[in-house]
């Protein structure tokens, strides 16, 4: 099954891919490897914004980081590399949050989640989920990924 039809059948529609809010590329490949770099995570067309432990319940992190998760993918999809990935290797996950709020992990397995439901196996990576006092933009959550492609 091709990985879009994989996203089709769980009911998943990619957003556009974003572009880039500084002097980066979203995504550079070397080798047989992607590196993707930090996306936000848009909700419904609106970036998540706010802290974890202020405001920003867990279930809301989970779910802009679900939505990092579809923007990474969405850049491998503009980049002609979905059909590509052979295995996610890495996540960097990093939550804005207060300095009493210690669930990054919980929050970040809203992007892991969604790497192993489109992938399998090979959707399941080594991760980082790191607090941060603040995100570009004001964003709660910012993920990157680094993934092995086919030849």
């Amino acid at each position: 099954m091709t990985i879009e039809a994989k996203l089709a059948e769980l009911g998943i529609e990619l957003p556009a891919a974003a572009a880039p809010v500084a002097s980066y590329q979203p995504l550079v490949v070397s080798g047989n490897t992607a590196y993707v770099s930090g996306q936000l995570p848009f909700v419904d067309g609106n970036l998540v914004t706010g802290k974890l432990g202020d405001g920003v319940s867990l279930e809301k992190g989970q779910e802009a980081a679900r939505a990092c998760g579809m923007m990474i993918l969405a850049q491998l999809k503009a980049a002609g590399l979905l059909e590509r990935v052979e295995r996610v290797v890495k996540l960097g996950g990093f939550v804005a949050s207060v300095p009493s709020f210690s669930d990054q992990p919980k929050v970040v397995n809203g992007c892991s989640d969604l790497m192993a439901e489109v992938f399998g196996d090979a959707g399941k990576h080594a991760r980082s989920a790191v607090g941060v006092p603040v995100l570009p933009l004001d964003a709660a959550v910012e993920v990157d990924a680094i993934v092995a492609l086919k030849a």
